[in-house]
């Protein structure tokens, strides 16, 4: 069987984030919380389980964090992000397929690590790998 890497969240910038927490969470009814200290809001679509996990089968949750285009080019646009088991295996398979590391991977508290790359169309892309 093939495995296929699947997209396991979301993210959504924001130039004013209390003004899009309040136009989504208004429009979709989804739960968006501050994620801690850091500039980052987590975004439930669905209810989760104890680990913060869908409960529902293909359902994905996300996040929100402040746009920052001019620093950090990922942040400008909605990004999906995949699932993988190697985020520096998958860095190097992007540059063999002609795409580059826009973000190096970086470990995320004790959840994963998260890395962003851009296609040869221009899009930008998460990479996260689990650590449990």
């Amino acid at each position: 069987m093939i495995k296929i890497d699947k997209v396991v969240h979301f993210e959504i910038p924001a130039e004013d984030v209390e003004r899009a927490k309040k136009f989504y969470e208004g429009l979709f009814g989804w739960d968006i919380q501050k994620a801690g200290e850091m500039p980052y809001w987590i975004v439930k679509t669905v209810e989760t389980d104890d680990n913060q996990m869908p409960k529902e089968a293909g359902a994905i949750n996300g996040g929100m964090l402040k746009c920052d285009g001019e620093n950090d080019p990922g942040s400008k646009f909605p990004t999906i992000v995949i699932d993988v088991k190697n985020t520096e295996e998958y860095c190097k398979k992007v540059e063999s397929a002609g795409g580059k590391i826009i973000m190096e991977p970086k470990k995320v508290s004790d959840m994963g690590i998260y890395a962003r790359i851009q296609d040869t169309e221009g899009n930008i892309i998460g990479l996260w790998q689990r650590l449990h």
